[in-house]
């Protein structure tokens, strides 16, 4: 596959293309450049779509994420991260993978009243719900939208458990909620931390918090008693694998009790995008990165194998696995994330079976 040469970014955005929607037959192109008499301009602002979900809850039988139920209240993420296994979600909505994920955002204002008529459905028992299995529920929307908030209004109100995954300082917004939650043993908080170095991060993930930022959030979240988990994820070789055992030192430090972390794997349209964007901003050793991630992945970039597509496989993967367990078993020992407590959910009386 041939990549053009380097040429100005979009700034603030991280992938550099508009990778072709596989499910659409026709797209907008300048295949004649020079029957152009000004370039053929895309609109990089973000745009906003409004979507009326008849459900809200998602439900994974994945081996690898047994029994998840999750609720994503945004599709697309303005944070822009390259590595995004959620880009290829957006291509069912008719839109690209690449820049469209960044700047065409999906939103679902009633997602809390889809939550309450869930929690209200007969025989339901309660079981974690994930906000964020799929994009950033504290993306940057979220600041004046509030849907999130809105949900952990919901969970807290029918004390039901929650776990969110985030790499948004944005949740201190929400420090009243989140700890009267993690009072009643209801929350499990995730901070995505990639990097440490604050040149690499802007450039992975551009329109995300600082490390700095983050590491914050983990400690006024555990001041205030919330159990934390610092996931170093997605970890890509030759780029931010050596970072692993700072990441997890730092957030110990912090207040953190528990670590996790996957292996990168560039499935669908990512494989595109991320090969495109490598050789644009580190071309010296895009071919070195490239070929490291092949080499945990059994000779590809892609995986789809259960256990195998997000820890990875083979002595690179290894070697990063034995830097995880030993950076958690020195800076995490004696620590874990509590038990939720599963028996407070009190649903409404005479349950109703829908909203509508």
């Amino acid at each position: 596959m041939a990549f053009e040469a380097n040429h100005d970014f979009f700034k603030g955005r991280g992938a550099q293309v508009n990778t072709h929607n596989k499910f659409l037959q026709k797209k907008y192109v300048a295949e004649h450049i020079e029957g152009l008499d000004e370039p053929l301009l895309l609109n990089s602002k973000t745009q906003i779509f409004e979507e009326n979900p008849k459900q809200i809850v998602s439900k994974s039988n994945s081996p690898d994420i047994s029994h998840m139920h999750s609720i994503n209240p945004y599709q697309g993420c303005e944070h822009g991260c390259i590595y995004c296994y959620a880009r290829n979600s957006h291509e069912y909505y008719g839109f690209s993978a690449g820049l469209d994920f960044e700047r065409k955002i999906i939103v679902k204002r009633n997602a809390p009243e889809l939550l309450e008529a869930y929690f209200n459905r007969r025989r339901y028992q309660p079981t974690p719900i994930v906000l964020s299995g799929n994009t950033d529920c504290y993306q940057p929307l979220e600041r004046d939208l509030k849907i999130t908030r809105r949900l952990l209004e919901v969970f807290l109100q029918y004390k039901h458990p929650v776990s969110i995954i985030t790499k948004n300082n944005l949740i201190l917004r929400d420090l009243d909620i989140v700890t009267e939650l993690a009072k009643l043993n209801l929350i499990h908080v995730n901070i995505s931390i990639t990097s440490l170095d604050e040149q690499l991060r802007q450039k992975l993930e551009p329109r995300t918090v600082t490390s700095v930022g983050r590491l914050n959030a983990v400690e006024k979240l555990s001041q205030k008693g919330v159990p934390v988990r610092v996931m170093t994820a997605p970890i890509i070789p030759g780029l931010n694998s050596n970072e692993v055992p700072a990441i997890i030192k730092a957030a110990a430090k912090r207040g953190a009790v528990a670590a996790g972390f996957t292996m990168v794997r560039l499935n669908g349209a990512i494989a595109e995008i991320f090969t495109d964007w490598i050789y644009k901003t580190f071309p010296d050793r895009a071919d070195k990165v490239l070929n490291l991630i092949r080499q945990t992945h059994d000779g590809n970039l892609n995986d789809s194998e259960f256990g195998r597509r997000m820890s990875g496989d083979g002595e690179v993967a290894e070697s990063i696995q034995q830097l995880y367990r030993m950076a958690c078993k020195r800076y995490l020992a004696d620590r874990d994330m509590p038990a939720y407590d599963l028996t407070l959910f009190t649903p409404k009386t005479g349950r109703q079976v829908t909203l509508f």
